[in-house]
């Protein structure tokens, strides 16, 4: 009795075994099949700080944008232009600031060195040549707009129109001759710049942005990408007044 008692265990046992095994195998089954079913994990990860709670909350850094005054009202053209502008101004400011730069090195050098009227002359030359060397590629490649916000940037860093500038460092003659020039493309070289009028008054505003160190962030807000840097080789001339051996 008592062994027919223990062989029905056994045969109890026996049969339960492939039913555990066959429920761990559906078990297995749905696990995979849920494992695939689920969407692969997508965007940017989020970071996340505790607080005094214990509460859990997502941290994020958003990129700065430029929040344009209220009022200011444009028609799409205008806003075309307007972004065109802040574009063309990106791309020439920095060589108005090496021009300042450069034009009172030349200033100062002229006054300390350049005694005789020959040595002016050779030294003109020279830094012209050098110029030409440092900024032809860049300028040929300037839009003929580029190249009308760079010469009212120059008049504002440098205090002289480009007719002035011209003339200052060359002669009247050659002066006369850019000017006559610049009136076959409707311009003129002896305008002033006026911060207080037309698109010298929008360029004043785009300076003050630089100068505020908010220039990336406001660019970002209106092209959604970092403002291209450009690059300049120098910002000093190598150039210096050659004497005469007597």
């Amino acid at each position: 009795m008592k062994y027919k008692g223990f062989i029905l265990i056994l045969l109890l046992a026996a049969a339960a075994l492939p039913a555990r095994a066959q429920s761990e195998t559906a078990r297995e089954t749905l696990r995979e099949a849920r494992q695939q079913s689920r969407r692969p994990v997508t965007g940017t990860p989020m970071y996340f700080e505790l607080d005094e709670k214990g509460d859990t909350v997502f941290m994020e850094t958003l990129d700065p944008v430029w929040i344009f005054p209220k009022g200011r009202r444009m028609r799409d053209g205008d806003w075309r232009k307007y972004y065109k502008l802040v574009y063309n101004f990106n791309k020439v400011y920095p060589y108005a600031l090496v021009g300042r730069k450069m034009i009172a090195q030349v200033d100062s050098t002229i006054a300390a060195d350049a005694t005789r009227r020959s040595e002016r002359t050779r030294y003109i030359n020279d830094v012209e040549k050098e110029l030409f060397r440092l900024f032809e590629q860049d300028i040929r490649h300037m839009t003929v707009t580029q190249g009308l916000v760079m010469m009212r940037l120059i008049d504002r860093e440098c205090g002289m129109s480009a007719y002035t500038i011209i003339k200052t460092y060359e002669n009247g003659l050659t002066a006369n001759f850019w000017q006559l020039v610049a009136k076959l493309f409707s311009q003129n070289l002896k305008t002033r710049y006026d911060p207080t009028k037309g698109e010298d008054a929008k360029i004043e505003e785009l300076c003050k942005i630089w100068d505020s160190g908010q220039w990336d962030a406001f660019y970002y807000s209106i092209f959604m990408e970092r403002p291209a840097k450009t690059v300049i080789q120098r910002e000093t001339l190598e150039s210096e007044v050659r004497k005469k051996n007597r």
